[in-house]
């Protein structure tokens, strides 16, 4: 088992275990944030939610950002940034109020303009209850396209080759065409970002905004795939669209999603959802 040190940073691996996990294949150029669950971050039933285990990946990519000397507000300053285009979130269980966790992140692999980043989520007995991966490009903010990764980002992050999950998400995932459950939604100034966009969060929420309740009080979410096609603005008027598809497992519950500009044909977002049976 993996025991955590209040420094977080140091490990201790048995060997079967890491087999195990890694494959003997041992996690190198990482870096660790430790969070505590607050309140306001728990569902009704004292368990954090998707949103708020994305918020804190999200953070702890920010925190990877400053330790080089390259924090995100540094970036922007320059009008450059990093934008999430496509990825993926595992959880076994969610962890609870005061709860602590390690979120693990490195990159394992770059091309000039983008590079993934993997995740793995720990909880204070160093058991993997959540892992995630996603696909960022890095950003010029002013003519909102694709530029060159900075040479000394690169250099001082470097890389390790092991994923998180062994999933394909550049992979496309279809928009719908008739949905079984829509909602709508006014984007106001608190969904957009400091890219001057809606944060790729909220679109995980107004995803599951359209799910039935039936699904939401007995079920928890398993896994998020999710695609961001193209961007959506501050007044602008979203359509949550969801269609039930048939699952792997006979107990779980699969969704698509596609999130749209109202009136036009302009999909914003596509993704795909798992919900599995929640447990007393």
């Amino acid at each position: 088992m993996i025991k955590l040190t209040s420094g977080c940073r140091q490990y201790h691996v048995q060997r079967a275990q890491e087999a195990y996990i890694w494959g003997m294949q041992p996690i190198t150029h990482y870096f660790d944030k430790q969070f505590q669950l607050r309140y306001f971050e728990m569902n009704e039933l004292g368990a954090a939610s998707p949103a708020t285990m994305l918020t804190l990946l999200e953070e702890a990519a920010a925190e990877h950002c400053y330790s080089i000397d390259h924090s995100l507000y540094q970036l922007a300053d320059q009008n450059i940034g990093w934008v999430l285009i496509s990825g993926v979130l595992e959880m076994e269980r969610y962890p609870r109020y005061k709860e602590k966790i390690t979120i693990r992140t490195w990159l394992s692999d770059y091309s000039r303009i983008k590079g993934h980043r993997e995740n793995l989520i720990f909880d204070e007995q160093g058991n993997i209850i959540g892992r995630a991966r996603g696909l960022w490009i890095f950003f010029d903010i002013n003519r909102r396209r694709p530029i060159q990764i900075l040479d000394e980002i690169m250099e001082r992050w470097s890389f390790c080759e092991v994923k998180a999950l062994d999933q394909n998400i550049s992979e496309k995932i279809e928009s719908i065409e008739a949905a079984d459950y829509e909602q709508k939604f006014k984007i106001n100034k608190y969904d957009t970002d400091m890219i001057k966009h809606v944060n790729n969060i909220r679109y995980l929420q107004w995803a599951i905004e359209s799910i039935p309740d039936a699904i939401i009080d007995q079920y928890y979410l398993h896994s998020i795939d999710g695609r961001f096609l193209s961007e959506a603005y501050y007044g602008q008027t979203l359509l949550s669209r969801t269609k039930a598809v048939q699952s792997n497992s006979a107990a779980d519950h699969s969704f698509i999603h596609s999130i749209c500009i109202e009136g036009s044909d302009k999909i914003c977002a596509t993704a795909k959802t798992v919900w599995k049976k929640k447990t007393k």
